[in-house]
């Protein structure tokens, strides 16, 4: 140690610590590298032979495997801190580069050791950076030992970019392509992998979601495949539910496409010091090779695919662009458009009073950002059924194709999910069956070994199990969704369109999708009637004028056509036949699911129908009680000659009560006791009623007990009621 260096450390110093800091770039480095470690510990030494205790030397090596370029390092943060509380004497290091690589850390370590008279010490020499030669020359240093790092760095990039450039860069490929011996992608040779990579993306150009996949291979109980990148299992094949984060990676890269491509992506480091990583658009992109080696897809079709995705993620965008059909009744659900501003207009749903779900078309944009009132809305149910009774009308001779096309999606729907869960059987069966041979194979007496084998044998063999009662459920399942009566008719329905189109076994995504297929959009504009302006793919457009949908006040009410109905019925039928007879007929109330007596009661008070009982009353009819007194009979034989059929009655309530139609004049004749005139019955079969009641009845009876005559029938102009009454008495 030279006069000159000693002269630069003060008794001020020797009162404060010394830190030693040491570090390594890489984790590999503090492995590999420890020679670089030993020399930076013994500069301990250094600090002893400048006079400081060893046990006043504190060594920060909290930063191992850490690269100098980070300013967000724990213990640089820490040695800054110490050095600024004027804690630390002397900072000890290998070189510059092993406290900072950048030059505002490495700048500003200076200035505050200048400021606390710190003295820095590395394998060349001691220095105060107050003083300007010693601060000049650190400052060098410090540049030199960041520019160092900038050249290494280039012409590491320089040799990656030379080999992208030529397509020979070795990267990592996604699931479903390998490297062969020779460097060159190929397939995977795990024909069960490629498989659930086609799988995928046929899946994805038929549902047109990454989200509606990813439920596809969950309803369909698929898995998928992904390659391992770490831990003891790294580079094997493990078998997962496919991941929503997983779809959207294998649809945004380009390998898939048989394409060489490097540079999609740059690395920008943040303000706190974060790298961050963005995509580049396509021209920015620094290789592409097109047919480097084997694909899954064309690039035509990569190039749909994001189109597709760019699409859906619209929906959610400020301009709401066309997203993917839903589950929902709505058929113009992205279609929409605004006549007025211009917007798409969302979708919202309610429940009417039939238990029905309702699609509503709003545009609420400017509403939900300015408060202002709703542009447009519109109750979708009529809007849908004028759509679609126009799609049924003009595209009639294209029924055939699009039915025969959707059964045999159906159908390689079926086949390919079935061909993917039996190869998962497949591979099942050969991991157990190595596992049986692993233990066949392995020494009785090693008995830890052997009960390992033994379990993971077992294992295999509940795996195993597991998959084909998966496969044997899933293929039932299967054979349910797709059996030989509803193929026959799918045939059936593929010759008629309108019948595909209004079957309710279709699904609302299914025909969203055919009628994607046929309209780019729908404008609508609602003035004294509602205008649809419908614009299909190729440049042909259609308007459709429909009314406005009637006030609430006015829905509730019966329709005159219902009220006519019931007036004609009433003549013939009871509240309740008509009621049934209208729910026959599929005819609603206006209120309520079906109709029941108390609607045919309501509508007949509300609008001033005359009931049964008045139409048959007008029509002449009787009462019981009348027609009893018309023919001296008890009103319980009136009932009695019904069933026989000698009087006709007609019903003319819900509780069976009856009117009955009248008869002719009876007969009548002279009572035998008072000479009375009464309409003439039958007491018994063969013999007429001799007597007008049960009083001159009893009085001729007790007359002819006494013996005496009697009395010779009278016409009734000849008995005055003086006479009856006093007979009567008489007997009485």
């Amino acid at each position: 140690m030279n006069a000159e260096q000693h002269q630069k450390v003060t008794p001020s110093h020797l009162q404060r610590r010394a830190y030693l800091y040491v570090r390594q770039s890489t984790l590999r480095q503090v492995f590999e590298n420890t020679e670089s470690t030993k020399r930076q510990y013994a500069l301990r030494e250094r600090a002893v032979a400048l006079g400081w205790p060893l046990d006043h030397v504190v060594v920060i090596d909290s930063d191992q495997g850490q690269s100098g370029a980070d300013s967000d390092r724990e213990g640089f943060q820490k040695l800054v801190a110490a050095v600024g509380m004027g804690e630390v004497g002397l900072v000890l290091g290998l070189e510059v580069s092993r406290l900072a690589r950048n030059s505002s850390d490495w700048h500003r370590l200076l200035e505050i050791c200048a400021l606390t008279d710190t003295l820095i010490l590395d394998e060349d020499g001691l220095y105060n950076p107050a003083h300007f030669n010693d601060r000049l020359l650190l400052g060098l240093k410090g540049t030199m030992s960041e520019a160092e790092l900038h050249v290494l760095r280039a012409r590491l990039i320089g040799g990656q970019l030379a080999k992208a450039s030529r397509g020979e860069l070795e990267m990592k490929l996604p699931v479903g392509l390998v490297n062969d011996a020779a460097g060159h992608v190929i397939l995977d040779p795990d024909l069960q992998v490629q498989n659930a990579v086609r799988t995928f993306f046929d899946t994805f150009r038929r549902t047109g979601s990454a989200t509606a996949t990813v439920r596809s291979f969950r309803e369909q109980g698929l898995l998928f495949p992904r390659r391992l990148s770490t831990g003891p299992h790294k580079g094997e094949v493990a078998w997962a539910p496919l991941m929503h984060s997983r779809a959207r990676r294998m649809l945004w890269n380009p390998r898939y496409t048989g394409a060489f491509v490097y540079g999609r992506s740059e690395t920008r480091r943040s303000v706190g010091g974060k790298e961050r990583r963005r995509l580049l658009p396509r021209d920015r992109w620094h290789t592409v090779i097109l047919n480097a080696h084997a694909e899954y897809i064309s690039w035509e079709d990569y190039e749909e695919n994001l189109r597709r995705l760019h699409e859906n993620a619209q929906a959610c965008g400020a301009d709401r662009r066309k997203s993917p059909p839903r589950e929902g009744p709505a058929l113009l659900q992205g279609l929409a458009i605004c006549g007025r501003c211009g917007r798409r207009m969302g979708v919202r749903y309610y429940v009417n009073r039939h238990g029905e779900l309702v699609p509503e078309y709003i545009c609420q944009k400017r509403a939900v950002e300015t408060t202002e009132p709703v542009c447009q809305r519109f109750v979708g149910a009529a809007l849908d059924r004028a759509i679609g009774d126009l799609l049924v009308t003009t595209l009639t001779p294209l029924a055939v194709e699009v039915a025969l096309a959707v059964q045999e999606e159906l159908q390689a729907r079926a086949d390919e999910a079935d061909r993917l869960r039996r190869q998962q059987v497949e591979r099942a069966r050969y991991e157990a069956e190595l596992a049986q041979r692993r233990y066949i194979r392995v020494d009785p007496d090693n008995r830890l070994v052997a009960e390992s084998l033994e379990a993971d044998w077992n294992q295999k063999l509940r795996t195993l199990a597991d998959a084909q009662q998966n496969y044997e459920r899933q293929r039932q399942a299967d054979g349910r969704l797709l059996s030989d009566q509803q193929r026959q008719e799918v045939t059936t329905l593929a010759a008629d369109f309108p019948r595909l189109w209004g079957d309710p076994n279709v699904p609302q995504r299914e025909r969203k999708r055919m009628a994607r297929l046929l309209i780019e959009d729908v404008t609508l504009l609602r003035s004294n009637e509602i205008l649809a302006h419908v614009r299909f793919r190729g440049g042909a457009t259609h308007s459709l004028h429909l009314p406005l949908p009637l006030p609430a006040p006015l829905l509730r009410k019966t329709h005159p056509a219902v009220v006519a109905e019931v007036d004609r019925l009433m003549a013939e039928h009871t509240d309740a036949e008509i009621a049934s007879i209208l729910k026959e007929r599929g005819i609603r109330p206006a209120l309520g699911e079906q109709f029941t007596s108390v609607n045919v009661h309501h509508i007949r008070y509300a609008y001033g129908l005359q009931s049964r009982f008045a139409r048959l009353r007008e029509a002449g009819m009787l009462t019981r009680g009348e027609v009893a007194a018309r023919l001296g009979v008890h009103p319980q034989t009136v009932k009695a000659r019904e069933r026989e059929g000698l009087l006709v009655g007609h019903v003319y309530d819900d509780n069976g009560r009856r009117l009955y139609e009248p008869t002719a004049d009876p007969p009548q004749s002279a009572c035998h006791w008072c000479g009375k005139e009464f309409i003439t019955t039958w007491a018994k079969p063969g013999r007429r009623r001799k007597w007008c009641g049960s009083a001159c009845m009893y009085a001729a009876y007790r007359a002819r007990k006494r013996g005496a005559p009697q009395a010779a029938p009278k016409r009734a102009s000849e008995v005055s009621s003086v006479d009856r009454t006093h007979e009567v008495q008489s007997v009485a």
